[in-house]
């Protein structure tokens, strides 16, 4: 997601370096590369033009910070101008004062709309909110199907009236939310390959007959500038109270998430970042500009961590990897763990300084962890406990490799990785520097969960000799310490 616009906004912070400050002269190149970076990334002339305005503005009248280079002053302007653009806050779902709050769900065909209101009931369902949907898409070839097919999937009930006029739909859904005491109900409607006024008239003859407290505007990313007269068109007619942007983990170029807001002056609710159904993260302005720019997005990272992870379990694991008793059975359940929380492309690009890894690099990645956990599960019980077995039988291995389609040697590489990595996690548990004793990590400080990433962690009393630190000092401080 954002790796072209990354780069070539790269481009622009190098036109800067080894400057003494920013000047109207020195500017002016590195200005032409954001705008080229942004007409790149399909971002709407209009909204590039205000934007290189804005930002122009911006730095020749920032002061100049001590111990700040010209290009990374310049960084930041134009990481807060993409915050503004974007919106500068996170916007909540609306909630009505009585139940149930009603969503109409607005878009072309294609946009992934039906998907995107089961990944919204389910998100709600996590908020501990109780949802209907109602399937109103009557045009759509097995539209109706397709939301049932996932509303059971994700035990989510869907109203629906067959082939019925999509008024009456929702109307009847709503009053069967209302009856039933739903927090919310979601509208999926009929989309269109392009805007047509018959669509337009019957989205109008719902609005009216429901009320909705949200029209959210679903849109693909992938349209990059078509975004803008998109959103325009249902705007007008509509009054959209906010949009949802699908399918940001392909290979978009990012114009729709900087020309909705823009365009409409509502906000960017929601994005879907993958195919899953559990796939729905909350937009923020500011940790998106930070993915746009190449630093990452921890925050996001952590809540998506605090999603999986029992805290029981982490302070169990953490016990096993400090007294060496971590085994390939554990190694597993880390790997599923990663699993459910996303890919590991996904992942890794939430993790500031990780954005330029290549795609090659990330399926070596992708494709080693499988390799792993198809020669894991080609062990016995007994040897997923106690690796120690492999290391000492050459048998063993050879049945292992035959059983996982892979090499002898490959077996032999993963044992002797994993034994080296036991070996280094328990020394620095012994050392006082193993993660948990003193970084707030899941079950060490039971203040982690509500903390985010950007808080610093408690400080933690140093061991005394004797108790997990060394007479000369011991370190305290985990992982890459040096």
């Amino acid at each position: 997601m954002f790796d072209a616009l990354s780069e070539k906004l790269e481009l622009a912070w190098r036109k800067l370096r080894g400057q003494d400050k920013i000047t109207e002269t020195n500017i002016q190149e590195a200005l032409r590369e954001v705008r080229r970076a942004l007409l790149d990334a399909d971002v709407n002339l209009q909204v590039v033009k205000q934007f290189i305005e804005d930002v122009r503005e911006a730095a020749l009248g920032s002061e100049v910070i001590l111990g700040v280079t010209p290009d990374q002053q310049f960084i930041k302007i134009v990481h807060d101008e993409l915050v503004k653009v974007m919106g500068e806050a996170n916007v909540p779902i609306a909630q009505a004062e009585q139940s149930p709050t009603i969503v109409l769900m607005a878009g072309l065909q294609g946009s992934g709309k039906t998907t995107t209101c089961a990944k919204l009931a389910l998100y709600l369902r996590k908020q501990g909110k109780k949802s209907l949907m109602v399937a109103g898409d009557i045009y759509r070839p097995a539209a109706i199907d397709q939301l049932k097919t996932l509303g059971q999937q994700i035990q989510i009930p869907v109203f629906d009236l067959g082939k019925a006029d999509p008024v009456e739909i929702a109307r009847q859904g709503v009053e069967t939310a209302r009856q039933q005491g739903y927090d919310y109900v979601i509208l999926d409607t009929a989309g269109r390959l392009q805007i047509d006024l018959e669509m337009m008239a019957e989205l109008e003859r719902i609005k009216a007959a429901v009320q909705p407290h949200e029209i959210l505007l679903v849109v693909d990313a992938m349209i990059g500038q078509e975004a803008a007269s998109l959103t325009r068109a249902f705007h007008e007619r509509l009054g959209i109270t906010g949009a949802i942007l699908t399918k940001l983990d392909g290979d978009t170029r990012g114009g729709a998430a900087l020309s909705i807001r823009q365009v409409s002056g509502q906000p960017i609710k929601f994005i879907g970042v993958g195919e899953k159904v559990e796939a729905l993260d909350p937009f923020y302005p500011d940790r998106m500009a930070s993915r746009i720019l190449g630093m990452g997005d921890i925050l996001s990272l952590v809540e998506k961590a605090q999603e999986e992870i029992d805290l029981g379990d982490a302070a169990s694991m953490a016990e096993k990897m400090m007294t060496a008793q971590f085994d390939f059975t554990d190694f597993l359940k880390q790997m599923r763990l990663i699993k459910r929380m996303g890919s590991l492309a996904g992942l890794l690009r939430l993790m500031p300084g990780m954005g330029k890894i290549s795609e090659e690099q990330l399926q070596k990645g992708q494709d080693q962890l499988a390799r792993a956990e198809a020669m894991i599960n080609s062990m016995t019980p007994e040897e997923r406990r106690n690796p120690d077995l492999l290391a000492r039988s050459v048998s063993r291995k050879r049945r292992v490799a035959r059983g996982s389609g892979h090499k002898l040697e490959d077996v032999s590489r993963l044992v002797s990785d994993f034994q080296r990595m036991r070996d280094m996690m328990r020394n620095m548990g012994m050392g006082g520097g193993f993660p948990g004793r003193g970084w707030g990590l899941p079950g060490r400080d039971p203040s982690w969960r509500g903390r985010s990433a950007a808080s610093p962690s408690r400080q933690q009393p140093s061991p005394k000799p004797g108790k997990g630190g060394s007479k000369k000092g011991g370190s305290n401080r985990g992982f890459g310490s040096k």
